[in-house]
């Protein structure tokens, strides 16, 4: 992969990770276009690498409700930021259960794996359009309801299904909120993205070759700052726009993505 390739998967990443159209899966379809053989191993770390770096444009444009979360979390008092930080928790669960147990079995669907990708994209079609019919409310995310969206959470990690569109469109058919389904949905994986990092850097599953330093590199700087930009407005967005659009967007993307596969 040269900085070129790393700087197009970087941007990709950055515009698609606040919007319901799977940003692993674009990533995948990408790096099938541009032709990377990275083995399966070597893909998903570039993924996660790139996920670190919209992780940290959310917490930068997020500052202050991360502030809270974590303000909330030590003061140990039952108000309202300890229980959305609670939440918070208890969304994570059932992503950490997949990623402690089945790491190996989610890694081999990277690396390539476009026909899958394409199916995915299609499994988020539908839930995109499911969500779109539901009413709005002004309905707060629950206790059960953050575990409901945790497994939705756990269940996007697989490349093509939409993080943001699995948490969103699972939130809005619970009677949640749209704004509030969207914050919970962005900040509820930023200390999933962290505690990814930490565990594969202190178990020694990343490593650098001199050769990936540069490019993984300009690919985390245009992820951060395409993340900076998109964070804003996307997210503005998805709260002005109806998830039909996006759902159509998957379903034609998903359509491509299979047409490709089977043509190659």
């Amino acid at each position: 992969m040269n900085i070129f390739e790393a700087i197009i998967l970087g941007i990709i990443q950055g515009l698609t990770e606040f919007l319901p159209v799977s940003s692993s899966g674009h990533l995948e379809l990408a790096k099938a276009i541009l032709g990377d053989t990275s083995v399966p191993e070597e893909s998903l770390t570039f993924t996660v690498v790139l996920h670190f770096a919209t992780a940290l444009s959310t917490l930068v444009i997020f500052r202050k409700e991360v502030a809270e979360i974590f303000k909330g979390l030590f003061q140990f008092k039952w108000n309202e930021e300890f229980q959305f930080s609670l939440k918070i928790v208890i969304s994570m669960i059932p992503a950490v259960i997949v990623g402690l147990f089945f790491e190996d079995q989610l890694e081999s669907l990277f690396g390539g794996k476009i026909l899958f990708v394409g199916f995915m994209l299609l499994v988020t079609a539908v839930l995109l359009l499911l969500a779109d019919r539901a009413k709005n409310t002004d309905k707060n995310v629950s206790f059960s309801n953050s575990l409901i969206i945790g497994v939705s959470q756990a269940i996007a990690m697989l490349p093509g299904i939409s993080r943001s569109g699995a948490t969103i469109s699972t939130s809005v058919l619970l009677g949640i909120d749209r704004t509030k389904a969207a914050k919970f949905s962005f900040l509820m994986v930023v200390p999933l993205i962290f505690g990814k990092i930490a565990k594969d850097i202190l178990g020694g599953d990343i490593s650098f070759q001199s050769s990936e330093i540069i490019p993984m590199s300009a690919g985390f700087v245009a992820a951060f700052i395409a993340g900076l930009i998109a964070c804003q407005w996307m997210i503005a967005l998805v709260k002005r726009s109806k998830l039909s659009y996006f759902s159509i967007y998957c379903a034609v993307v998903g359509i491509i993505a299979i047409v490709y596969s089977l043509l190659n």
